[in-house]
This record gives structure tokens, C-alpha cells and sequence, in this order.
């Protein structure tokens, strides 16, 4: 796999993991609305299940981020290594020609 192939392929599961961060936030937020609308109603298995599943998404929104930090660090890295910007130049122009 070429340099530039492989950088827009570490870039595509850098979106991909914003992208389930962002999902895992919003199914916290929508836990959490159920759990203080749950205060007023008072349903039992509500009350008791879903403290229980909000640890454990907030326990892997934890893991995406630590995946998500450590692999966005790894892709600047190969970009600085591996001048991906003045790659994407020279293909631009290979490409024009």
C-alpha cells in the first residue's frame, strides 16, 4: 500500500472513531434523560437497570477516546514521517499532467 493510500485509510478510521464517539455521547445524553425522567415516574426496572448501562457505555465512550486520541496521534505522526502534504501535491500534479 502506497504512503498516500495508507494515510486516507488511518484518516477514514479517525472520522470512523469521532464518529462512534460522537454516537456513544449521544446515547449517554439519552440515558440520562431517561434516567431524570424516571425520577417523576418511578418504573422500578428503569431505576434499577439503567444506572448499570450507563457505566458500562460511559465505561467504552472512555475506551473510543483512548483509542481515538491514541491512533489520531499515530496518524499525525506517519503524516509529519512521511510528508503526506508534499505527497499530495506532487499526485495532484501527476494526475493534472
Amino acid at each position: 500500500m502506497d504512503k498516500l493510500k495508507k494515510f486516507d485509510l488511518m484518516a477514514k478510521i479517525v472520522r470512523e472513531l469521532e464518529d462512534v464517539r460522537n454516537s456513544q455521547q449521544a446515547v449517554l445524553e439519552k440515558i440520562g434523560k431517561i434516567e431524570v425522567d424516571n425520577i417523576e415516574l418511578g418504573d422500578k426496572i428503569i431505576e434499577s437497570k439503567i444506572p448499570d448501562i450507563y457505566q458500562r457505555t460511559a465505561d467504552n465512550a472512555d475506551a473510543i477516546r483512548e483509542i481515538l486520541e491514541s491512533f489520531q496521534e499515530k496518524t499525525d505522526e506517519y503524516s509529519d514521517k512521511n510528508n503526506i502534504d508534499k505527497l499530495r501535491e506532487q499526485d495532484a500534479i501527476n494526475n493534472i499532467k
